[in-house]
C-alpha cells in the first residue's frame, strides 16, 4: 500500500455505501503491516472522508407533514339489525362488486315478524272493508229517511239519529284506513329488516378488516369489514392556520413511503377543507393518487412534503456536510479549497474501487443555514466551488484537519441520505462482525488486509 492511494476492491454492488463507512472507520486506526517505521505510523492515522463541491442555487420550500393512506370509497360495514351470522362468504383481501353478499344473518324471527305483520295487514284491511260496507248501509238509510221526512212520513229526531250515524260510520271508514296505512307500514319495515339478514357490499373494492364468524352475535354497533378501491387512493394530511398562509390547492406534493421501491411519488394537492376544527384551528387536506401497484396501504402512515415556493439564491450544500461542532457548539462545515485532480465518483458498480486522493487540509468554517430542503441547504460563509466534507467529519476534530478525501458527486450524496439510519448502522455492525474486526490488545483495532 503507497500513501499516494488506497484501494479496497468492492464486490456487492448493492454494500458499496457500508464497505465505504466501514473503510473511514477503520483506516484512521491502522492496517496490519510487517514495516513499523514512523511513516508508516503516521501514514496510518489520516483519516478518510468524502467530499462534495458546493453549488450555487436556489432550495425548494417545502413544508413537511405525516399523512394517512385512505382507499378511494373507503367505507366500514356495519349491520343494520342485531342477529346472528350465518354465513360469510367473502375474506380478507377478496375483490368485490357492489351489490355482492358479504354476510347472511339468521332470519327466521324476521319471517315470523313479517308474517305476523302481513296478518295484522289483513285484518285492518277487513275492518277497512266492515267500515265501508256499514257506511254505505247508514248513507242509504240516511237518504230514505230524508225521503220520508219531505214526505212528513218521519220525524226530525229520526233524521238526526241516522245523520250522526252516518257521520260515526265515515270516521270508522277513516280509522280504518288509517290503521291499513299502518299495518303497510310495519309490513313495509318487516321486510327491510328481512333484507337486511343478507348484508352487500355498498361500493365495489377489496375486503379488508374482517370482524365476521358464523355464530357471532352482531349488533348495528358491530364493524364487520372495511371495503375500498385500492388503485385509487387518498393521502389525508392535517393544516394548521398558519400553513393556509401559504400552502394552497394544487401545489405539488412528494409522498414517502418505506415500501415505495421507485421512490416519492409526486402529485398535487387535491383539496383543503374550508372549515377548521374550534379547539386546534387545524384543518384536513387530502391528496389523489394512483396506487396501481397497491403498495400504499390503506391505514399506512407515509411522509408528505408540500413544494409551495423557492429560497433565495444561495450556496448549497448537502445536508450531510452540516457539522455541530463538538467544541464551538455552532453549525459549520469542514471546507477545502483545494482542487482535487481525481473524477468524484457518482453511482459505483461492483467492480470498482476505493480510490483516495494525497492528504488534504480542510478548515471548519460557521456558516448562516438560510434554508433547508430534503436533501440539501442553503447557506452563507462559503463559496460555491469549495468541497465540503459530507462524511467522516468526526474524524477530523478541531478547527482544522488533514485528511484523504474520496470525491463524489452529489447523486452519490443522495444515495447515502436516502439510506435508513437505523438499517445502515445494523449492516455495518454485521459487516465489521464478518470481515474480523475486533478487538486485540493494546486498545488498538486491526483488520488484516
Amino acid at each position: 500500500m503507497t500513501r499516494r492511494e488506497h484501494n479496497i476492491s468492492i464486490k456487492p454492488a448493492n454494500a458499496i455505501v457500508l464497505n465505504f463507512l466501514l473503510f473511514i472507520i477503520i483506516i484512521p486506526f491502522g492496517c496490519s503491516s510487517d514495516s513499523g517505521s514512523a511513516e508508516n505510523v503516521a501514514d496510518r492515522l489520516i483519516p478518510a472522508v468524502e467530499a462534495v463541491q458546493a453549488r450555487e442555487g436556489t432550495l425548494p420550500l417545502t413544508q413537511r407533514l405525516s399523512g394517512v393512506v385512505k382507499a378511494k370509497n373507503q367505507v366500514a360495514i356495519y349491520p343494520e339489525i342485531s342477529a346472528v351470522i350465518t354465513d360469510v362468504l367473502v375474506t380478507n383481501g377478496d375483490e368485490v362488486k357492489r351489490g355482492q353478499i358479504l354476510v347472511k344473518l339468521r332470519d327466521k324471527e324476521f319471517q315470523e315478524r313479517l308474517k305476523q305483520a302481513n296478518a295484522n295487514y289483513q285484518i285492518a284491511v277487513a275492518q277497512l272493508k266492515r267500515a265501508e260496507a256499514q257506511l254505505k248501509e247508514s248513507q242509504a238509510e240516511l237518504k230514505r229517511v230524508k225521503e220520508l221526512g219531505e214526505k212528513g212520513l218521519a220525524s226530525t229526531a229520526e233524521l238526526e239519529t241516522i245523520q250522526t250515524r252516518a257521520v260515526s260510520a265515515e270516521a270508522d271508514v277513516e280509522l280504518a284506513k288509517a290503521r291499513v296505512e299502518q299495518a303497510q307500514a310495519t309490513v313495509d319495515e318487516q321486510e327491510e329488516n328481512l333484507s337486511q339478514t343478507v348484508i352487500r357490499a355498498p361500493v365495489a373494492g377489496s375486503v379488508g378488516d374482517r370482524n365476521a364468524e358464523v355464530g357471532m352475535l352482531v349488533t348495528s354497533n358491530t364493524r364487520l369489514f372495511t371495503l375500498g378501491q385500492l388503485e385509487n387512493i387518498r393521502v389525508e394530511v392535517i393544516l394548521t392556520d398558519r400553513m393556509l398562509n401559504y400552502i394552497e390547492e394544487g401545489q405539488r406534493s412528494e409522498i414517502f413511503a418505506s415500501n415505495l421501491i421507485s421512490g416519492p411519488v409526486s402529485a398535487p394537492l387535491s383539496r383543503i377543507s374550508p372549515f377548521l376544527h374550534p379547539v386546534t384551528h387545524s384543518t384536513e387536506a387530502e391528496i389523489d393518487l394512483a396506487n396501481p401497484d397497491g403498495r400504499l396501504k390503506p391505514g399506512m402512515f407515509v411522509t408528505v412534503d408540500i413544494f409551495y415556493g423557492e429560497s433565495e439564491q444561495a450556496t448549497l450544500v448537502p445536508l450531510s456536510s452540516l457539522y455541530e461542532h463538538p467544541t464551538r457548539g455552532g453549525t459549520g462545515v469542514y471546507v477545502s479549497k483545494t482542487i482535487l485532480d481525481r473524477e468524484p465518483v457518482g453511482r459505483l458498480s461492483a467492480d470498482q474501487s476505493i480510490i483516495l486522493t494525497d492528504p488534504i487540509t480542510f478548515e471548519f468554517v460557521p456558516v448562516e443555514v438560510i434554508a433547508k430542503g430534503r436533501m440539501e441547504a442553503g447557506i452563507g460563509g462559503i463559496d460555491k466551488g469549495d468541497w465540503v466534507v459530507t462524511l467522516g467529519q468526526n474524524l477530523l476534530g478541531g478547527e482544522s484537519g488533514t485528511a484523504r478525501v474520496r470525491p463524489v458527486k452529489w447523486e452519490w450524496v443522495e444515495q447515502l441520505q436516502n439510506l435508513q439510519r437505523e438499517d445502515l448502522m445494523q449492516d455495518l455492525i454485521e459487516r465489521q462482525r464478518a470481515i474480523g474486526v475486533d478487538t486485540v490488545s493494546s486498545g488498538e483495532r486491526h483488520l488484516t488486509w
